[in-house]
Formats: structure tokens, C-alpha cells, sequence
């Protein structure tokens, strides 16, 4: 951090922790430990699973053991998100091709609208435009490396006690939990979930809504266009305004994906986007998180309904 910042901090503590927190750390829901999908028939209730806590990953005296508990315990969350995402973005789709939109269906756009900072005329081709580029999948291997480097592997004070594996700020008292390390006047908390895969929801939604994280969507949405899947590794360079260590905390993600091999969760991942939405209902509405491994069906789950 320049010499610059700092002074600023010291001088304006409480407008520049406002701005950091707001261009810098992934907000939460102002409701972030609900959950954030908008009422939509199609989509299923959660499955009990995805309200657990997290596991004490400083059990592991192991480091290898440690990794892979908390890879496999991240994807199927990761996949239940994504697929949620996935089912709510076809019945988009499936709007836009409507010529005439009933109020019932207009409400829901506008929700999701507002849920994904989306400002243009309901039902209008802007609003469709903008509305399939954020609400969209963000590959596991980015996740799974996020939640790792800002998590300490699951093992900090914020993910132990709250729940809360990517650093996610909140600005209202009591919302979440103190920083040990805040400086006075500030207010920012560090955000409590009621489970580690709210946690994960919040972090999505994060980068499919803020303005800081475009980047990060105008690859996704290039990637798409030509019928691909972004790795995680590509979407890395969105992520320069997530940390003010800038590109040194991108090369940093970059560098894990590769030395865990989180690729392979990408490719597994891949075979779970081409599904059918039967399918994808199928995992959405899983009974257990075992289903959503990559071993448990959830990568081509279509040859199961024979």
C-alpha cells in the first residue's frame, strides 16, 4: 500500500474503509443469511445438507487430507449454486423469447433486476442483455481457490465463526463479526452466515453484480459466445480490484488453481452445464452432497434417466 493510502486512512478513516469495503471486499445480501434466490416455482427447496456448518478443517494434521476434506466439501456447494443459477437462468432465456410477458413474470424481473443492480425498462432487450450476463456460473476452480486463500483452508477466526469463507464485509452493527484489527471509526463487520454455502451464494452473486468485477463477466460472456466454459484461471484477471495487492493477489489465485489442479474441477464441472434442466433439478433438490461430487453423478447425471 503507497504511503499515499495510508495517509488518507489515517486522515479519513471512515471514508476510505467505506469505499475499500464497497470496491475491495465481496459485500453480503443486506438480508445475506436468507436465501438469496428470487421465488421462482422452478427452482427447488434447499436440501437440508446445504444448511450444515463448516467442518473443524484444523483437525487435519495432514496437509494433503486437509486440502482434499475442503475441496470436497466446497464443490458440491459450489455445484448446487451453479446449478440453481443455471435453472433460473434458462427460465430467463426462456422469457426472452416470449413476445408478450405476464405481470407474474414482469415482478420476477424486476426482482432479479434489482437483486443483480440491473437498471434498464423491464422485459426491455437491455434489461435481457444485461440480465444473462450476471446471472451466470462462476467455475468451481475460482471458487474453491478464493475461498482456500481468504479462508486459510477454512481454518480462520471469520470462517469458524462465521461461516464465512471469502472475507465478506457487512456495514450494519451486529451483523456480523468485529475485526480484531479495525481501526477506530470504522464500522464495517465481517459478515456471519448460517452456512458455508450462503457464504458461497453471496460470493456469486458478488461478482456477477458489482461494478468492480465487469472484467471478471466481460470474459465469462466472451468464453460463452463461443461456446466454452471460462476457466477459473482466465476469470482471475477480473478479480484485480478483490484485493489491493492487485495483480500479485491475481497471480496468487492463478498460482493455486494450479498447484491443487482445480482445472480438473472445471472440466468435471463442464459435463454438469450440459445437462438437461431435468437434470439439473435433479442436483439441485439433492438429498445428499455426495450426489453433487464429481465420483457421485453429478457430472453427467443426464445417463442416469436412461
Amino acid at each position: 500500500m503507497s504511503s499515499g493510502i495510508r495517509a488518507l486512512m489515517l486522515i479519513f478513516p471512515m471514508v476510505v474503509f467505506g469505499f475499500w469495503g464497497a470496491v475491495h471486499t465481496p459485500e453480503p445480501d443486506s438480508n445475506h443469511n436468507g436465501d438469496s434466490d428470487v421465488a421462482l416455482s422452478e427452482l427447488p427447496p434447499l436440501p437440508r445438507w446445504a444448511r450444515e456448518d463448516l467442518p473443524d478443517f484444523s483437525a487435519y494434521s495432514d496437509t494433503t487430507e486437509k486440502k482434499a476434506a475442503f475441496f470436497s466439501f466446497l464443490y458440491p456447494r459450489i455445484v448446487l449454486a451453479n446449478s440453481r443459477i443455471l435453472i433460473e437462468r434458462e427460465y430467463l432465456q426462456s422469457l426472452s423469447d416470449k413476445d408478450e410477458l405476464t405481470r407474474s413474470e414482469l415482478t420476477w424481473l424486476e426482482k432479479q433486476a434489482e437483486r443483480l443492480r440491473v437498471d434498464e425498462e423491464p422485459g426491455s432487450p437491455d434489461m435481457f442483455r444485461r440480465l444473462e450476463n450476471r446471472l451466470d456460473v462462476i467455475p468451481p476452480s475460482l471458487v474453491m481457490a478464493q475461498a482456500a486463500n481468504e479462508s486459510a483452508w477454512g481454518t480462520s477466526r471469520f470462517a469458524r465463526r462465521g461461516n464465512n469463507l471469502f472475507g465478506q464485509w457487512c456495514f450494519s452493527k451486529g451483523c456480523g463479526i468485529v475485526p480484531q484489527s479495525r481501526i477506530e471509526g470504522a464500522s464495517h463487520e465481517v459478515a456471519d452466515f448460517e452456512s458455508p454455502f450462503q457464504s458461497v451464494r453471496s460470493y456469486i452473486q458478488n461478482l456477477n453484480r458489482h461494478s468492480t468485477y465487469q472484467p471478471l463477466r466481460d470474459i465469462r460472456l466472451k468464453a460463452r459466445n463461443n461456446g466454452e466454459l471460462a476457466s477459473g484461471t482466465s476469470l482471475a484477471a477480473g478479480l484485480l480490484g478483490y484485493s489491493e495487492r492487485g495483480e500479485d493477489y491475481v497471480e496468487e489465485i492463478r498460482s493455486m488453481i494450479r498447484y491443487n489442479n482445480l482445472n480438473y474441477y472445471d472440466d468435471k464441472f463442464r459435463s454438469v452445464q450440459k445437462n438437461s434442466q431435468k437434470a439439473l433439478h435433479k442436483l439441485a433438490a439433492a438429498s445428499n452432497e455426495e450426489a453433487l461430487l464429481p465420483d457421485g453423478g453429478a457430472d453427467g447425471a443426464d445417463a442416469d434417466e436412461g
